[in-house]
């Protein structure tokens, strides 16, 4: 519910979180409590983003069986083909699902205004400087993630382009439907066209891929890993049977409840700890019939009930400090007290099915349902923040809630560049990341408001601050070229996107983190009203 503050924020704030009596403290002390809320939340989202991906890399991890004849013996022969492309799986689950916080606080902000004749300024600007935190902070600690020396570079560069440009467009695209076709209002018609060109991205993007005539460029895939994951070395042990053709990567001690997954790895079913097996690179996995499928094997070894209570059983339980040799008695109080903060939350996740189950679906869509509770609980605590501090909307979406809400993309690309032996799917979530904050974040909620508009009151929708936004799109459009030049300059002098020399990738971190706060400072102070 709205309060009575101006825009200088002189004025009482009326509304109030949980109690009325919140409205009898000072302004300084609410707005602490408030950014500390905030803060929580945050803390929050990087929490269920475990859960996220340990549900997402099950089901893209998920095999078909085919069964074929060997025609020169017929034997018959089982293989396992994997259901997700990975192109496609970079643009729809982890790029959808990373940004799914920013997708889920612009919805939410769009049917708290249903019955408006203008848009809310949250979900639009939040998408924005999402975007701009997505190119610039992200690609700056991609950068630097991978060893002293190690090049890690991009190996389909068609199906990077096409992203790049759609990714592109899409901000162009919103600038003309801002600023040229119907200047301040959208149109049902727009919306609607912004949302279908999620699903071009989709098709372009698996044409490319697919090297399909007249719809794909003509460029060859250069140096592609057979594994999408680099194999471990792992040693097998006489008595836990016959060493099969993936590799394990086994997360024992206490990396056992550590909140980041490999996301680019499937689960196995041997041991009794959270094993993992890699995806193999290539399309189809050939197996004689003798031989059981990953997916049963996990279904014979695990008992999903069990699962299920271990996990409330390891919400609760603090990790040993004595692994970590932390002398410290200060560091030690400081991880136990981290750990104590973060007992409602995972107390509060465990209750989101293991991802055995359906392969991996239904925790999929459970995740995706608490990232949108935490999404609605961000909205009401950044309009008291505007209300009580008469801090633009604008300014707290570009600058708080964009950081916050981007915190997994930044998990996912940071995973991707330092596990991949390439630099595709930890680019490829940045700017597909981009594409989907347009098509789907704000061309669904635009869709929502405009629908309603339209059928009830036969009128468009009205963009309050649409010079600031368009302004900001401007400033972000500029300064990404910056950025896409300076990783075509790396590609051509040190051969690699990311990593190389340490001090050129420190440069290079320092030059997108400078690139951030130009659009951070001069978006701020447009939407404020002082450019």
């Amino acid at each position: 519910m709205p309060g009575n503050s101006s825009i200088m924020g002189k004025e009482n704030c009326e509304s109030y979180f949980i109690f009325h009596g919140e409205t009898s403290l000072g302004v300084g002390f609410r707005t602490f409590l408030y950014f500390l809320g905030l803060a929580y939340c945050f803390v929050g989202l990087s929490a269920i983003t475990a859960r996220f991906f340990q549900s997402m890399e099950s089901v893209v991890s998920h095999t078909r069986k085919v069964v074929d004849i060997n025609p020169y013996t017929g034997a018959e022969i089982i293989m396992y083909e994997k259901v997700w492309n990975f192109t496609i799986a970079d643009i729809s689950l982890l790029a959808f699902g990373t940004s799914f916080p920013q997708i889920s606080l612009a919805t939410i902000d769009a049917i708290r205004n249903l019955g408006k004749l203008y848009a809310g300024g949250l979900g639009p600007g939040t998408l924005v400087g999402s975007a701009a935190f997505d190119l610039f902070p992200i690609h700056a600690v991609c950068v630097v993630v991978p060893r002293a020396g190690e090049l890690k570079k991009i190996a389909d560069v068609g199906v990077w382009l096409v992203e790049l440009f759609w990714s592109f467009w899409a901000y162009i695209w919103l600038y003309i439907i801002l600023e040229v076709w119907t200047p301040n209002v959208i149109t049902i018609w727009e919306a609607l066209l912004t949302v279908l060109q999620y699903g071009l991205l989709l098709m372009h993007a698996y044409a490319q891929d697919k090297r399909w005539p007249y719809f794909s460029l003509p460029l060859p895939r250069s140096e592609r890993p057979e594994d999408w994951v680099p194999a471990e070395v792992v040693t097998c042990k006489s008595d836990s049977g016959p060493c099969n053709n993936y590799s394990e990567i086994l997360e024992v001690g206490e990396d056992e409840n550590r909140n980041v997954v490999d996301i680019f790895s499937i689960h196995s079913g041997s041991g009794i700890g959270p094993v993992y097996q890699n995806v193999p690179g290539t399309d189809e996995t050939p197996e004689y019939s003798n031989k059981d499928s990953p997916e049963k094997m996990s279904l014979e070894d695990y008992h999903v009930f069990a699962i299920w209570r271990q996990q409330f059983v390891d919400a609760v339980k603090l990790e040993s400090t004595e692994p970590r040799k932390l002398n410290n008695l200060y560091l030690r109080l400081a991880r136990i007290s981290w750990q104590l903060l973060l007992v409602p939350w995972r107390l509060l996740f465990a209750f989101v099915p293991p991802y055995h189950i359906a392969h991996g679906w239904i925790a999929f869509i459970c995740s995706l349902v608490f990232i949108s509770a935490i999404a609605y609980i961000v909205t009401q605590l950044t309009d008291l923040i505007s209300c009580v501090t008469g801090i633009n909307p604008y300014v707290i979406a570009f600058t708080a809630l964009a950081s916050g809400t981007s915190w997994p993309d930044l998990v996912a690309s940071k995973i991707a560049a330092e596990r991949q032996i390439t630099a595709d799917s930890a680019i490829a979530n940045i700017t597909c990341s981009n594409s989907v904050n347009i098509y789907v974040g704000i061309g669904v909620p635009w869709l929502i408001d405009t629908a309603y508009n339209f059928f009830v009151y036969k009128e468009p929708l009205r963009i309050e601050n649409a010079a600031g936004l368009s302004f900001s799109l401007l400033v972000f459009f500029s300064t990404s070229v910056g950025c896409i030049a300076v990783l075509i300059i790396r590609r051509r002098t040190l051969g690699a996107e990311l990593g190389g020399p340490r001090l050129w990738a420190w440069i290079t971190f320092v030059f997108f983190m400078l690139l951030w706060l130009i659009f951070v400072v001069l978006s701020s102070l447009k939407v404020s009203g002082i450019i």
